[in-house]
C-alpha cells in the first residue's frame, strides 16, 4: 500500500515544495515522489483501470477498507507517477465524504502546479481527480 495520504499528506507536499526555489527542483522532487509509489501488478494494468484523458498511460485501482478509500496508481511516465503521488497524498485513506469535500483546486493553487504543466498534463491530472471523486460518489 502507498504511503501517500497516510504517512505523506497534502500538507507535507505543500510544505516540502515551498522549500524549493526553482520549478526544476520542484519537478525533481515530484519525480522522486513518483519513484516511491509501489508499482502495480501486471493484472492491475488492465483497461478497467486506465484513466482516460491522460496523455500517458495511467492506471488507478481503488478499494475500500473500514469505510475509507485507498488507491493504488501507476503510470508509464515518471512525472505522471509523481503527479499521482501528489494526488494520492490528498485523497488516500479518506472517507468518501472527506474526498468529496476536499478542495482540490485550492490544493493545486497552493502548489502552483497547473501553471507549470502542459495543457495535456493538466487535463490528465484533472482526469485522475475526477476518477477518484467518482469512486467516492459510487461508494456512498
Amino acid at each position: 500500500m502507498s504511503q501517500f495520504g497516510t504517512e505523506v499528506t497534502s500538507d507535507d507536499i505543500i510544505d516540502t515544495l515551498s522549500f524549493f526555489d526553482t520549478w526544476e527542483e520542484r519537478y525533481k522532487y515530484i519525480i522522486d515522489l513518483g519513484r516511491e509509489l509501489p508499482a502495480l501488478e501486471d493484472a492491475q494494468r488492465s483497461d478497467d483501470h486506465i484513466v482516460r484523458g491522460c496523455q500517458s498511460q495511467v492506471w488507478l485501482v481503488g478499494h475500500e477498507r473500514d469505510g475509507r478509500l485507498y488507491f493504488d496508481a501507476d503510470s508509464d511516465a515518471f512525472i505522471v507517477k509523481g503527479l499521482l503521488a501528489v494526488v494520492l497524498a490528498a485523497y488516500n485513506g479518506k472517507t468518501p465524504q472527506e474526498i468529496l469535500a476536499f478542495d482540490i483546486e485550492q490544493y493545486f493553487a497552493e502548489l502552483n502546479l497547473l501553471k507549470h504543466l502542459s495543457m495535456t498534463r493538466g487535463n490528465g491530472l484533472k482526469a485522475m481527480v475526477k476518477r477518484i471523486q467518482q469512486s467516492a460518489e459510487a461508494s456512498l
